[in-house]
């Protein structure tokens, strides 16, 4: 780049060089017009220094903090290059924050909260004849004919020039923001409410004239007495209806006119105090629902308290019926039948009704042929399986003392007769005393049955005197002296010597006749076992001329191990296919 010779070296800086379309332009200036656009000084270490110890003072807060050119404090934990104005803009310009707040200028202006569109129509101005531009209608110059909302007359005010319509309002423009466009009370008008609160004072005042006269009335008559008169005056005030009524659940003051709301009625009982075992039912504090049933593991009967959980009314009432109706309205639907529960339900029940016999008769159909091709009809009439083999499926747990832990407690059988009848002023049963092989009363130690009780006064005398009847009067037994120990083992002893000699003579005279009676025992237990087997034999043949599925089955029978008679006969009549006189034993 050339200079002339006289330039100077702050000339040659300031020189701005333009290159557009070839061309190069070059302008040159005197420095004191263009001092707003002088670098930065270079600061020195010491002013550095200071500048540095400065900031740390003001982040500390103890020195005051620097101030923008409109007087406001500037952070000064706000970083440098935010705050300070760019050399290359304007650097004689302190350091501002206004570049961050909203600009005024370039801020959208939107509607007040008072303006609204006008309603009705303009009083002021009526026009006496049609003007030239106005609604061939009804005659308002803010409308044309195509946007009158007023009844099309037989001739319109164009042509007839009387009854010219008033003149709309000219509405404004509002440009509201996003809180206005989503105020419900924007545009109301106060003053509304202020004739509904007016309107309630006049019935309030008519209400209190017409029972202030009644009150008159009834004085004058005699009906009311004057003590009466204060006390209804005191009443007046219609809205200390709970100074007499008891609400549940509220404590008013009459006083101060409060209502206390409790937070709940005091015979209620809260959910999760039902069970206080943390294993029980979920509480949600939330939603404040307990879905389960709080007595589930206690083993009492959900029909028997007073709380079942939140699933218990769901599964209780109609709630089931309605759930099947809802799921067959969706199945017909499905199906092609136009039904639904809400808009036709009566079709739908009549509908569901003749499904259900049709349903059932064609179960009845099917159960009949298959009885009928395959039998069995005797079985489905058997007895209960509890009454058949004792047995249930009802599960019972037992502590180890016998007490019942879980489950039901087994009933306690009773006989037919009539238990724990008391006669003739007896405070035991029959049977609730023994003695000598007798039974009697425990109360009176009486052994005569259906007696009269004497109490304990006739125990000393019934032990001593009074004797059991069997069938008669019996005779006192002797009472026989107690034997010493020497006496009671020579007894002993001669009783074991009297069954060895008649075992001795037994063994003899019977070992000659043993031999020919097992002889015919076991004749006639073949013989029998002979006559089973072949009655087994033709029931067996035919049950093979029967087809397979009209078989009855066998799955009750007894199966006992086989005695020797009875597997002599099995041999006896078993055929073999390798025996050649095999086809001669059926003749």
């Amino acid at each position: 780049m050339w200079y002339p010779h006289n330039t100077t070296e702050k000339e040659k800086h300031v020189t701005i060089v333009l290159s557009y379309t070839g061309r190069v332009m070059t302008e040159q200036a005197n420095t004191e017009g263009i001092v707003g656009l002088d670098e930065p000084k270079k600061m020195t270490r010491e002013d550095w220094r200071k500048k540095k110890e400065l900031e740390e003072q003001r982040k500390l807060g103890n020195a005051p903090a620097e101030v923008d050119e409109e007087g406001k404090d500037i952070n000064p934990h706000i970083p440098q290059y935010i705050s300070s104005v760019p050399w290359y803009i304007d650097p004689s310009k302190r350091p501002t924050l206004k570049h961050q707040r909203p600009q005024r200028e370039n801020e959208q202006q939107f509607s007040a909260i008072g303006e609204w569109y006008k309603r009705g129509v303009q009083e002021n101005s009526v026009a006496s004849k049609f003007r030239k531009g106005a609604c061939e209608n009804c005659g308002a110059i803010t409308h044309k004919k195509k946007d009158c909302l007023e009844r099309p007359r037989k001739v319109g005010a164009k042509y007839t020039g009387t009854n010219i319509a008033a003149d709309e309002h000219a509405q404004i423009h509002l440009d509201l923001d996003y809180d206005g466009k989503r105020d419900r009370w924007n545009g109301y008008d106060p003053e509304e409410h202020q004739r509904i609160v007016e309107e309630y004072a006049k019935v309030d005042l008519a209400k209190r004239t017409l029972k202030a006269q009644k009150l008159q009335d009834e004085l004058a008559s005699g009906k009311l007495d004057q003590s009466e008169r204060e006390h209804a005056s005191e009443d007046e005030d219609e809205d200390k209806y709970a100074d007499d009524i008891d609400m549940p659940g509220q404590n008013f003051d009459s006083k101060r006119r409060i209502t206390v709301r409790n937070l709940r009625i005091r015979e209620d009982t809260a959910k999760y105090l039902r069970n206080l075992d943390p294993n029980s039912a979920y509480y949600d504090p939330k939603t404040r629902a307990m879905r389960e049933n709080p007595y589930y593991n206690t083993g009492m009967n959900p029909d028997e308290v007073g709380y079942a959980g939140d699933n218990f009314v769901r599964h209780s009432g109609d709630t089931i019926t309605m759930a099947q109706t809802q799921l067959f309205a969706w199945e017909a639907y499905e199906r092609g039948s136009e039904v639904h529960l809400q808009a036709d339900p009566t079709k739908l029940e009549l509908l569901h009704r003749s499904f259900k016999v049709k349903k059932e008769d064609f179960k009845e159909k099917q159960r009949e042929s298959i009885l009928e091709k395959y039998g069995g009809e005797g079985y489905l009439d058997a007895p209960p399986r509890e009454l058949l083999l004792a047995q249930t499926e009802d599960y019972v747990e037992y502590s180890r003392h016998g007490a019942v832990l879980k489950g039901l407690d087994k009933a306690v059988a009773r006989s037919k007769y009539e238990e724990d009848v008391l006669i003739n002023n007896h405070t035991c049963i029959w049977g609730s005393y023994w003695k000598d092989g007798f039974w009697g009363y425990k109360c009176c130690h009486s052994m005569v049955k259906q007696s009269y009780c004497t109490g304990e006064a006739g125990i000393p005398t019934t032990s001593s005197t009074c004797l059991p009847l069997d069938g008669g009067l019996n005779e006192l037994e002797e009472e026989e002296q107690p034997k010493t120990l020497l006496e009671m083992h020579q007894e002993k002893m001669k009783d074991k010597k009297k069954k060895k000699k008649s075992k001795k003579n037994k063994k003899k005279h019977n070992s000659d006749s043993s031999d020919s009676e097992d002889e015919e025992k076991k004749k006639e237990k073949l013989k029998k076992a002979l006559d089973a087997e072949a009655k087994r034999l033709k029931h067996v043949e035919v049950m093979m001329q029967l087809d397979e599925r009209k078989r009855p089955y066998n799955s009750l029978q007894e199966v006992k191990e086989p005695t020797e008679e009875e597997m002599e006969a099995f041999r006896m009549k078993r055929s073999r296919p390798d025996d050649p006189m095999a086809s001669f034993l059926g003749q």
